[in-house]
């Protein structure tokens, strides 16, 4: 069975971040959902739990970090072409995301990127095949 990874971040807002991720294009599963969670599915084996800054806190006696100020995580997807890329980010922006940074080319990868409405960085990259197979 293949390792499956839940990444968790807080949200303040978990019905408008469920809109914003869902024109995105991404699915919820309903099973782990309700007021105060939701399972975003990003694959067959990645999931995003958006959870309520009140239930995030059950999690960690640690407090939460402004993301509008700080980073503590990037998340990072990858993407099936350069324009898949920058399709997601435009998607982000029109929903209320933000860039925070150029497109960056390096030739055999294509990256940029969008701040989510509680200012979690996603990257989005593509990376040329030959790239990648050549280890």
């Amino acid at each position: 069975m293949a390792t499956k990874i839940f990444v968790n971040l807080p949200v303040k807002d978990l019905n408008r971040s469920i809109e914003f991720f869902t024109k995105l294009g991404f699915s919820f599963n309903s099973q782990f959902t309700d007021e105060t969670a939701s399972c975003m599915i990003v694959s067959d084996d990645i999931f995003v739990m958006l959870l309520t800054h009140d239930k995030f806190k059950t999690f960690t006696p640690k407090e939460i970090c402004d993301a509008t100020k700080n980073t503590e995580v990037l998340v990072c997807l990858s993407s099936d072409s350069r324009e898949q890329v920058d399709e997601m980010v435009r998607k982000a922006v029109a929903a209320g995301g933000t860039t925070y940074n150029e497109p960056q080319d390096h030739g055999f990868m294509y990256g940029h990127g969008f701040s989510d409405l509680d200012g979690h960085i996603w990257e989005i990259i593509y990376m040329e095949p030959s790239a990648i197979n050549q280890g």
